[in-house]
């Protein structure tokens, strides 16, 4: 079964001959090889593109690597990159004519000097570049340091709940249920048996995921590392301080690990895209505040995963998703702050309300609410406590756990049920 990617084929056909390297980014087995490697490939055969001007090299593949007398198992036992002159001359090769020439390469990581070759292919003219990498020597800073102003990232994230139900046997009831559980990891929606998925997921964080970056920050105490990211996974959609996590370690694990320790290891899950943070934004006084901050995982099923399967707590999960899907729709995701004055007797009071999300996409802005129903009106009330105090126009949202067509209040704010707003990515608008 091959699932679809659109959105993903779409940023890379409008990036085609740009001028850049092309870098598929995104948290490992989201997809990322599969997108370039049969989705965009295809896609460049059906509109008209010789197969001999598609260059498609794998770093990661011994059936690749004997084309240019490499070998994966004697570069593994020798700890070296594949030789970056067999591979330049190989490509060197292929390009026999003036036309326009695709270079798909995936692990690119793998080759030696890969940021000088990847540089120097953007010299050619006839030559546009296309490139994946895994996280552990390949991330999301290496970028930015590598490729300032050469290269166009493109980031993956795992399967929304609308790509991962447009394949989906089975009612939509059943397919959220999934989702919520298990995430949107391609391979996970492929298998069949619960117990295939858990094991999967658990030996993925544990052994793939953590590995990376133990082996790459040279983490000496992969306990603490665990056990933060414990402590992360338990608490998504809460505010975390690392100095009250620092206190946490001391208190209740006696354990000494420093703020700035705690900080480094939440920098390193965030590059590898197993996490991301969300600063804190005063919607009044339009300024961020650096802490405290929150926490959401790049796939729910990882997250779930890392605490065994037993803390599948719906409202936490839901929020986890909803901020994952404002991201795929390309918005820049804010938790925001509310702050109201109040004078009595004298004395002035103040109050912070939360906006769950402030989601923004150029001049559009949206705020947003995460909340597991509406029963009545003091819970309405309750909700909408921020959204009475922001005195912008911009259209207030809140998303329920519940089939419910969208809807407007006396207030004129927005609710809608949590899979009609998954569906349709037209949904901020209705």
């Amino acid at each position: 079964m091959e699932i679809s990617r659109d959105k993903y084929l779409n940023q890379l056909i409008i990036r085609m001959h740009n001028g850049l390297i092309k870098i598929i980014t995104g948290i490992r087995r989201c997809g990322k090889s599969f997108l370039l490697n049969n989705i965009f490939y295809n896609y460049l055969l059906k509109n008209g593109v010789d197969e001999s001007h598609i260059i498609k090299f794998a770093f990661d593949s011994n059936e690749y690597l004997e084309k240019i007398g490499e070998d994966e198992l004697e570069l593994s036992e020798q700890k070296r990159k594949v030789d970056p002159r067999k591979f330049t001359q190989y490509v060197s090769s292929k390009i026999v004519d003036e036309n326009m020439y695709y270079l798909l390469l995936d692990e690119v990581q793998n080759l030696g000097a890969f940021e000088y070759v990847l540089n120097s292919y953007l010299r050619k003219n006839n030559l546009d570049v296309y490139v994946t990498g895994s996280n552990s020597k390949f991330l999301s800073s290496d970028i930015i340091t590598e490729f300032a102003g050469r290269g166009d990232e493109i980031h993956m994230l795992p399967l929304s709940f609308s790509e991962f139900y447009k394949s989906y046997e089975g009612n939509d009831e059943d397919a959220l249920d999934g989702y919520f559980v298990y995430g949107g990891l391609p391979a996970v929606f492929l298998m069949k048996d619960e117990v295939q998925k858990q094991k999967y997921l658990k030996t993925q964080i544990t052994n793939v995921y953590l590995r990376d970056l133990i082996n790459r920050y040279n983490i000496k105490n992969d306990d603490s590392l665990n056990e933060l990211l414990n402590i992360l996974a338990s608490g998504i959609s809460t505010l975390i301080n690392p100095t009250k996590l620092s206190n946490t370690f001391k208190s209740v694990k006696n354990e000494v690990l420093s703020n700035k320790t705690i900080s480094n290891y939440i920098d390193y899950l965030e590059d590898a895209f197993i996490i991301k943070t969300s600063k804190r934004y005063d919607v009044k006084g339009k300024k961020y505040i650096s802490t405290p901050f929150k926490v959401y995982f790049e796939d729910v099923g990882l997250r779930n995963a890392q605490l065994d399967f037993r803390q599948i707590e719906t409202t936490h999960i839901m929020e986890n998703i909803i901020f994952n899907e404002l991201r795929y729709r390309g918005f820049n995701v804010d938790v925001g702050v509310v702050e109201s004055k109040t004078t009595s007797n004298g004395k002035t009071i103040r109050k912070s309300f939360e906006v769950d999300f402030v989601a923004n996409l150029g001049r559009k802005r949206y705020y947003i609410q995460s909340a597991y129903d509406i029963p009545d009106n003091e819970k309405l009330k309750q909700e909408t406590n921020s959204f009475d105090r922001i005195d912008d126009s911009f259209k207030k949202i809140i998303v329920v756990n519940r089939t419910m067509k969208a809807r407007t209040t006396e207030k004129g704010y927005t609710i809608i049920g949590i899979k009609e707003f998954l569906l349709n990515e037209d949904s901020l608008n209705f």
